[in-house]
């Protein structure tokens, strides 16, 4: 795993072999967040990374200075990476949830400025996650989800969908909840 940019670019980490997730390649990652830098700020945004697998997202947003950045992983062995690569970089402004994705969805509280979704592709229930993370709290006014997804998904017709981005065999779905100001001039 590589990060790309930021204080920790360049930093590569051996991901162990018996790792079950299917990280976003490296190609992806670098065009989605140049897209994401192009749409929000990420300095000092709280960051959420639903999913997180081998934590690659999470990282590239704390080596772009995210104020803070969750992650929500259920399976230990990448959980424990994760806690692995964290310590390795000194970074303090994780939290590592060992939880489950889709319940962390339905109990959320508290928004954030960005969402990141990147479930396994023959998850069951795969098409009704957006879904769940537009009708949840865990996005307000001027937050950004993204959800990673195979071709054979099209979340257009969802409220606030964005655009649709395709990388190799690797798409996003993005999602933009516009202020009351921009909600208001489009009327």
């Amino acid at each position: 795993m590589r990060i790309i940019r930021g204080k920790y670019g360049r930093r590569r980490f051996s991901v162990p072999t018996n790792i079950t997730a299917r990280p976003t390649t490296d190609f992806a990652r670098e065009n989605i967040f140049n897209v994401i830098e192009n749409l929000t700020e990420i300095e000092g945004a709280r960051c959420l990374d639903l999913f997180a697998g081998t934590g690659a997202v999470s990282f590239e947003f704390l080596s772009r200075e995210a104020a803070s950045v969750t992650a929500v992983e259920k399976s230990a062995t990448q959980a424990r990476f994760i806690e692995k690569v964290a310590r390795e970089l000194g970074e303090a402004n994780l939290r590592l949830l060992r939880s489950d994705a889709m319940r962390f969805i339905k109990d959320a509280t508290m928004p954030f400025d960005i969402v990141f979704a990147d479930p396994p592709y023959d998850m069951e229930g795969f098409g009704d996650i957006p879904g769940a993370v537009l009708g949840s709290k865990l996005l307000k006014e001027g937050s950004l989800f993204i959800m990673e997804h195979s071709k054979a998904y099209d979340f257009s017709s969802l409220h606030h969908f964005y655009q649709h981005r395709s990388y190799g065999s690797v798409n996003f779905s993005i999602f933009i909840i516009e202020t009351h100001e921009e909600q208001s001039s489009e009327i």
